[in-house]
């Protein structure tokens, strides 16, 4: 195995631990935009304590509010799954360079059948077989990659949940949620310039107000918040809270990919997307047929989960498992340890730079 299995700096990284945090961080994944005051309330806890644990975990770079674009308005097709074989000794050198392509939405150094696993998103003007075929293959230390197109995904990283909560809970937090009632842009040639100024800013903080987003975009509030109405309303950006499961206590990551009969897909795609590991579960074109990608508390729930789960499900003829080293990109953030960097350049594209 050519990667270094010794991740930087295990000492010095933080960990979420405390109770009313851990509350927080799932109460975020259900209503990422819900006032800290009516966060306080659904939690029991006085809003002075919120505020100051969840300003704590965004200054240490443990949390981010986000945004996930709609795929229309930033790619032009589905996304690739890659596994890279390295030459000896070089799998970070190669992550390194994988890293400075905008396309590279997730990124992990691994052990098993490959060295590193990373999915790639075809952003507008991108050349996906290019990238897949000649200027990825010919990064210096690659022995040999292959990949495969993603299908269908049931399930993304935005529906994984700590499952902290009481049904209450739960229920009142979906009250606060912004509702998709206007129709979806299907380009981001559609977008007005304040929209689309309004869909940047909402990609790099979910949680901003209007009064916020009227100073950056040198608006008034009341224009700042009708902007964000549309862009929120229309699905041009669904607000999710961004965590590194490791920091929350499931450190280990495993990509498992699967042969399924043809009849048996969509039965092992529900199946998978209702297990609470499951960050990525896709339907794929490829040497395999599903692939789960999970976060476990350890090697005994994965085993459990790979002897009791997938040993329960009916069509499956093989299995073949990469086990995560280092997380070093996940949602084009790139990770140090369990900090949460900022997101990578080039990815909301207007059609001006297409044409560049």
């Amino acid at each position: 195995m050519s990667a270094d299995p010794t991740p930087a700096r295990v000492d010095d990284w933080p960990v979420i631990d405390d109770p009313v945090s851990l509350d927080i961080v799932a109460a975020l994944q259900v209503a990422p935009r819900v006032p800290a005051s009516k966060l306080a309330e659904i939690l029991d806890q006085p809003t002075t304590t919120v505020t100051r644990k969840l300003k704590r975990l965004q200054q240490e770079r443990l949390v981010k509010a986000i945004g996930r674009f709609a795929w229309p308005l930033v790619t032009s097709g589905n996304p690739l799954q890659m596994w890279i074989r390295c030459q000896p000794g070089r799998a970070y050198e190669v992550a390194e360079e994988l890293k400075q392509f905008p396309e590279i939405q997730f990124l992990m150094v691994t052990s098993g059948s490959a060295d590193i696993y990373a999915d790639l998103y075809p952003l507008l003007g991108s050349d996906a077989n290019d990238l897949i075929s000649r200027r990825i293959p010919s990064i210096p230390g690659i022995a040999s990659a292959r990949s495969q197109l993603v299908l269908r995904s049931p399930r993304v990283g935005q529906s994984w949940r700590l499952n902290r909560l009481t049904e209450q809970q739960r229920r009142e937090l979906e009250g606060c949620t912004d509702p998709v009632v206007l129709p979806p842009f299907t380009r981001i040639e559609d977008l007005s310039e304040i929209d689309f100024r309004t869909l940047q800013e909402l990609g790099s903080n979910s949680r901003i107000s209007a009064a916020d987003l009227g100073r950056k975009l040198s608006v008034s509030s009341s224009t700042a918040y009708r902007s964000m109405q549309v862009i929120l309303g229309s699905g041009a950006i669904s607000p999710r809270i961004e965590v590194e499961p490791a920091a929350v206590g499931f450190p280990l990551n495993a990509n498992i990919s699967l042969q399924v009969d043809p009849s048996a897909i969509p039965d092992v795609l529900a199946d998978l997307s209702r297990h609470p590991s499951a960050r990525m579960v896709s339907m794929v074109a490829g040497s395999a047929s599903v692939t789960h990608n999970g976060a476990f508390t350890g090697p005994a729930q994965l085993a459990d989960f790979i002897t009791e789960d997938l040993g329960a499900l009916q069509g499956v003829h093989s299995m073949d498992i990469c086990i995560g080293l280092n997380v070093l990109r996940r949602y084009w953030m790139d990770r140090d340890g369990f900090r949460i960097g900022d997101q990578v350049q080039g990815i909301l594209r207007r059609p001006d730079h297409l044409a560049d």
